[in-house]
């Protein structure tokens, strides 16, 4: 157990139970406990492998790369689709984490062992997500917005995308170009 990460099992009010079972579960598979965007993340030499977080409804173990698992139990969940790599495994009592213990265990290994065999989830290019029309017509009008947005990391492009093609009104689209416009120039991620 790392201390750094006691606060955030101290801080949950609603699901202090079953976080004290999955940090158990997890901790007795040989990873190593960290604390990486606020929340109990769990590694295996270095690389991440699941990770512990809370939401209203339910507490969660999250695998990192859960798309390239075996969900031969058909219990692990994607968040949106838009996430290409991370699965979750959603927990709403103690009672399901104690019944699925035995699955999660060999879940958490089978992970470890995805790591260990370098697998990468492939995932998609900026290119194949939805271009938001009004996106497209300030990249033709100017060209610098469109070297800057090419110059981005696909991570960053994605981003974009995903953020400009999101409102059904093209107004409301219109608006989110011209809000980030400034930054693409810049070289900065939409959360940057």
């Amino acid at each position: 157990m790392n201390p750094k990460v006691d606060f955030y099992f101290n801080k949950a009010k609603n699901w202090q139970e079953e976080l004290e079972q999955l940090r158990g579960i997890v901790l007795n598979c040989g990873l190593t406990e960290e604390l990486k965007w606020g929340c109990p993340c769990y590694t295996f030499q270095k690389s991440n492998i699941v990770l512990i977080h809370v939401f209203k409804e339910y507490c969660a173990v999250l695998f990192f790369k859960g798309a390239l698992l075996n969900d031969t139990n058909g219990i692990l969940v994607q968040q949106t689709e838009n996430v290409q790599a991370a699965r979750q495994m959603r927990f709403t009592n103690v009672r399901e984490i104690k019944e699925i213990q035995p699955i999660l265990k060999a879940y958490i290994n089978e992970a470890i062992e995805v790591e260990k065999a370098g697998l990468k989830v492939e995932l998609k290019k900026p290119t194949e997500f939805k271009m938001a029309a009004e996106f497209q017509t300030k990249l033709d009008e100017i060209p610098a917005l469109k070297t800057a947005f090419e110059a981005l990391t696909p991570g960053r492009q994605r981003a974009y995308l995903l953020h400009f093609s999101a409102p059904k009104q093209s107004k409301t689209r219109e608006s989110r170009v011209e809000k980030c416009m400034f930054q693409i120039l810049n070289g900065k991620g939409l959360n940057d």
